[in-house]
C-alpha cells in the first residue's frame, strides 16, 4: 500500500511539473506535446505590426483549430488532416485577394465603348497634280434582250424515187439546213420508207419526220395530193404549231423565202417563175401587190383563166391553226381541210386555197409590192431516165477505151 501510494504521489509530481514547463501550450487548448513550428506560423508571429491580412488568416487558423482540433497518433506524429487544412486556408486566401478590387472602377470601359468592327488602318494616297483616269474600255457592246421566238417553219416535201431524186433531194436538205431553226421538214413517201431517203434526212442535220402515205394513188394525175393530204392529217392531229409550205424537191428556193414566210399571220403569196411547157419561156404566176394587199393575180395559161386563186403550190403558206383551230379563225365550218383528187390537173391549188381564205382581203403578200421573185418552179426532169437502185449505177461507163 505503501509502495502503490508513493507511486501515484510521483506520478502527480511529474504531471504538475510539465505543466509548469509548458504552460503556454496548455492554456492554447493545445496537446501536451509540442509541435515543431512551420514557416506560416513564422510568418503570423514574427511581424510586430501585422497587416489586415495577416490578421485575418490568423483568426481562420484559429477558427479551423477550434472546429477540428489536432490529433496526434500514439507515436507522437501528425496525421494528414493538419496539411489539408492548411491548403484550404491558402486557398481561401488567394480566393479573397482575387476579389479585392485593386484599381478605379471609372477605369473599365462601358459596354457600348466595345466593337467587333475591323476596320483598316487609314491610307493616305498621293497623286500628282493634273492627275486624270481615262475611262477603260473593254469592249462589252450592250445588246438588247427583247427575245422574240420565231414562228416554227412546217416544210412539207412528197417524194418518190426517181433518177434524180438524190439530186433534188439533196439539194433541197442543203438549203433547208441553213434556214435558222425552228424547222421542222415533213417528208412523205409512198407505200413505204426508202432507204436512200431515210439515209438523205439523217444526214440532212435537219430535224424531220418520215412519214408513209398507204393511198393507192396510181390512178391519180397528181401524186403529191394524197402524200400532202398525210402530212396534213399529221399537223392536225399532233396540233403542229407554225407556218405550213408546200416545198417539192424538184423546185429552186432562196433562203429570203423562208425568211419571208415567218412573217405571215394568216395566209401569204407569192409570184412564182416558171418553165412553159415548151421550156423556150418564162412565165410569171402569182399575186399583184399594192405593199402587203392582193389586187390582181400574174396568169399566162388559158386554160387556167376560170380558177378563183391564180397560185402555183409552191407559191403559198398558211397558218397551221386553221386546220385544227377553227374557232380562231371563225371558219363557219370544222370539216378537215385537205385536197382534192377529183379536180382537174391545176385545179388543186385553187380548190385547196378557197377553203383557207374567202377572198384576197384575208391574204398577205410578201415581200411588199411583191416584186420578187424568191423560187423558182423548173420543169427540167427526163421522164426517160432509170431509176437505179440505190442511187448507184452497176457500170460506171458502157464503153471502156483500154489504154494504149
Amino acid at each position: 500500500m505503501k509502495t502503490s501510494k508513493a507511486m501515484l504521489e510521483k506520478r502527480e509530481f511529474e504531471a504538475k511539473r510539465r505543466l509548469e514547463t509548458e504552460p503556454n501550450s496548455m492554456s492554447n487548448g493545445g496537446s501536451p506535446f509540442t509541435a515543431p513550428s512551420s514557416p506560416s506560423s513564422k510568418l503570423f508571429s514574427n511581424g510586430r505590426h501585422p497587416s489586415p491580412v495577416s490578421a485575418f488568416a490568423v483568426a481562420v487558423t484559429r477558427f479551423l483549430d477550434d472546429v477540428f482540433p489536432l490529433r496526434y497518433s500514439r507515436k507522437g506524429s501528425r496525421i494528414w488532416r493538419r496539411p489539408s487544412y492548411r491548403c484550404l486556408l491558402f486557398f481561401l486566401l488567394g480566393f479573397l485577394l482575387g476579389l479585392t478590387p485593386f484599381g478605379h472602377v471609372d477605369d473599365v470601359p462601358s459596354s457600348h465603348d466595345f466593337s467587333f468592327d475591323i476596320e483598316p488602318p487609314p491610307v493616305i494616297v498621293t497623286s500628282p497634280e493634273n492627275f486624270f483616269l481615262d475611262t477603260v474600255d473593254l469592249g462589252v457592246v450592250k445588246e438588247n434582250f427583247d427575245f422574240t421566238p420565231k414562228k416554227q417553219l412546217i416544210v412539207v416535201t412528197p417524194t418518190y424515187n426517181r433518177a434524180l431524186q438524190a439530186y433534188y433531194f439533196n439539194r433541197l436538205g442543203q438549203v433547208l439546213r441553213l434556214v435558222p431553226p425552228p424547222l421542222v421538214w415533213i417528208v412523205v413517201e409512198t407505200d413505204a420508207e426508202s432507204v436512200e431517203t431515210a439515209d438523205v434526212l439523217r444526214k440532212s442535220g435537219v430535224m424531220y419526220r418520215h412519214l408513209v402515205c398507204t393511198e393507192n394513188s396510181t390512178n391519180v394525175k397528181d401524186r403529191g395530193v394524197h402524200q400532202r393530204n398525210t402530212a396534213l392529217e399529221h399537223i392536225e392531229h399532233h396540233k403542229l404549231d407554225g407556218i405550213v409550205y408546200f416545198a417539192d424537191d424538184d423546185n429552186i428556193y432562196s433562203l429570203e423565202l423562208f425568211e419571208s414566210l415567218r412573217e405571215i399571220r394568216r395566209f401569204g403569196t407569192w409570184p412564182v417563175a416558171m418553165l412553159a411547157q415548151g421550156k423556150n419561156k418564162a412565165i410569171l404566176e402569182g399575186p399583184v401587190c399594192n405593199g402587203s394587199e392582193v389586187f390582181g393575180w400574174h396568169t399566162n395559161d388559158k386554160s387556167k383563166r376560170l380558177r378563183r386563186f391564180h397560185v402555183d403550190m409552191s407559191g403559198f403558206a398558211f397558218n397551221s391553226t386553221i386546220l385544227w383551230d377553227p374557232k380562231r379563225w371563225q371558219r363557219p365550218f370544222a370539216t378537215p381541210i385537205r385536197q382534192l383528187d377529183s379536180v382537174k390537173e391545176g385545179f388543186q391549188e385553187t380548190t385547196f386555197i378557197e377553203q383557207l381564205v374567202e377572198d384576197e382581203t384575208q391574204m398577205e403578200g410578201t415581200p411588199p409590192n411583191c416584186s420578187r421573185i424568191m423560187n423558182w418552179h423548173l420543169h427540167l426532169e427526163s421522164r426517160g431516165l432509170v431509176y437505179p437502185k440505190g442511187w448507184l449505177l452497176q457500170k460506171n461507163l458502157d464503153a471502156i477505151l483500154p489504154i494504149k
